[in-house]
Parts: structure tokens; sequence; C-alpha cells
């Protein structure tokens, strides 16, 4: 059964949500509000929209590379172990661009880091070199206060080696076996700021303490959408995010939204978001993509 289905005008407004007291409050301003499109009519159609691809690629030798932990950073987050042959993947991402690090205790990496962007096919062959760490190694290590938003938080190490460390309880953090190099120690944690954003340390052969971090609460953000209804029946509604303009639309919705409104709480600072919707009738048959909007995150 086809019928045609109007979704109307999709609206977007970037909103700040000022973490207080614990509690997050939303301001009674907002900006980055974008004007509305004319809504156009379409057909429904059996074809979700949002289609996910891979990043792959292998680490070599398998000395360094089995077992190796590689990290996915940038349109979304997220950790693979690397096989017995080196070999690790990632699946289901949406298009845009991410950054892959591989680490392994007793090995440094070429290259450390490498980009990876996703148009329209997967990427494979993102691939590094590991080299087993020689000469005398070292440690860093420092505390994040107070413990609010220290305790728990992710520290991100760069440089010769890569690696990632929690805090513990107390906010503390320490990266071992480390060779001689430059490093960048960067902090983060949902809901804070850190002063400094990041340090760049030198190790030469003696262990770097004090690398210290104060946690302040940030400002979290968010992106209101609202939509016009469907001059149809339908059962709900659909909405579809990507970092890419025009194509890569991963559903946000893990059931149809019954409103004409949602909000995305799970955005970035510095990113911007394309939005479309579509509209669902009682038959599961889903409408074509709403106009696009854009949300720029401050």
């Amino acid at each position: 059964m086809r019928r045609s289905a109007q979704l109307g005008f999709l609206n977007v407004c970037v909103q700040p949500a000022v973490v207080c007291g614990g509690a997050c409050l939303l301001a009674a301003f907002s900006w980055g509000c974008s004007a509305t499109v004319s809504p156009t009519s379409h057909a429904v159609s059996e074809t979700p929209a949002g289609p996910t691809f891979d990043i792959s690629g292998t680490v070599t030798p398998t000395t360094g590379g089995s077992g190796a932990t590689v990290t996915l950073s940038g349109a979304a987050s997220a950790s693979a172990t690397a096989n017995s042959s080196g070999a690790y993947s990632f699946t289901g991402l949406a298009g845009g661009t991410y950054a892959v690090t591989p680490s392994n205790k007793g090995f440094t990496f070429n290259p450390t880091t490498q980009a990876a962007t996703i148009t329209t096919a997967n990427v494979s062959g993102v691939n590094f070199a590991a080299t087993a760490q020689t000469g005398p190694t070292a440690s860093i290590s420092g505390t994040i206060t107070p413990t609010a938003g220290g305790s728990g938080a992710t520290v991100v190490l760069s440089g010769p080696t890569a690696a990632t460390a929690t805090t513990n309880a107390s906010g503390s953090y320490t990266f071992t076996g480390l060779p001689n190099g430059a490093y960048t120690v960067t902090p983060s944690e949902s809901g804070y700021a850190f002063t400094p954003a990041s340090q760049n340390v030198t190790l030469t052969g003696a262990n770097l303490t004090g690398v210290n971090f104060t946690a302040g609460q940030g400002t979290a953000h968010s992106v209101a959408l609202t939509w016009n209804a469907s001059t149809s029946t339908v059962s709900g509604y659909n909405v579809y995010r990507s970092t890419v303009s025009g194509s890569g639309y991963a559903k946000l919705n893990s059931t149809l939204v019954a409103s004409l409104n949602y909000s995305d709480t799970d955005v970035q600072s510095g990113t911007t978001y394309f939005y479309v919707a579509t509209s669902v009738d009682s038959g599961g048959d889903e409408s074509a993509d709403s106009n696009q909007v854009s949300a720029a995150i401050p």
C-alpha cells in the first residue's frame, strides 16, 4: 500500500543545558536556530533511511597487533580489540570523520593515529605498524580535582605511545611503561570543563608526576527538533542524524516518536549535525525523508 505523506516543516534549535548543583536546567535562551524550509510531499516507501558503514584495518606484526586495543573517536566513540592476526573492525557507523588510535603495552605505533572519513562506502586498510619499545621507560601521572569531576574521568595520552586511562576515586591516573618522547595528556568527563584543557609533557628517562588538572562544571548542549504533523494518518515518526550533509543518516529513536518534537542530547561541541524526519503508518511503511536541517554545536 502506498500513500501520500506530508511531514511539513522540520525546525531545529540548539539549546544549552546549564549544569547547576547536579541538576540540568534548560536555559531561558537559545542560539543557532535554523530557518525553516518549505515542506514537501513524499510517497511512502518501505526502504528505511540511514545506511551504516564499517572501518577496518590491521596492526602488524602480530607480536604487537594481536590483542592491541584500537580506539575510535570523532563522529562516534568506540573501542575494539585486534584479533590474533592483528585485524580489527568497527561496524554500524554513520557517515562522518573519525580518528583511529591503536595501543598495546610495550609497543609504539606508526602512525600513532589515523583519520578515516566515511562518505558512502566502507573504509578499509586503516593499518598500523607496531614496534617493540627499547631503552628506558617511565611513567606520567597526575590528579584531577575536585573529585566530583575527577573521579572516573577519562584521560587520553597521545605521542610515541597512545593510551587511555580512567581516574580512580581520588581523581588520580598513571600511564606506565612509556618510552622517551613528547606527549599530550587530555582529560574529559561529561558535564565538566578542564583547566588546562590539555598539557604537553616530555619524558627523558625519569618518571613525570604532577600533571594535574582542575575540573569545573561545564555547559552541555542539546538540539531541539520540531515538525508539523503529517497530513496522512500515521502511527508516529522517526528522527535521523548525520554529520554529513545529505547522506549517512542514522536513526536516533528506538521506538516511534508519538509527539511532534524530539531532543537530541548526545551531541558534541564543535560539530555540525544534519537531521531529517520520516512518518510511519500503521502498516510499518515509512515516508521518504523530510527536508534536512542542520545544527552547529558551539
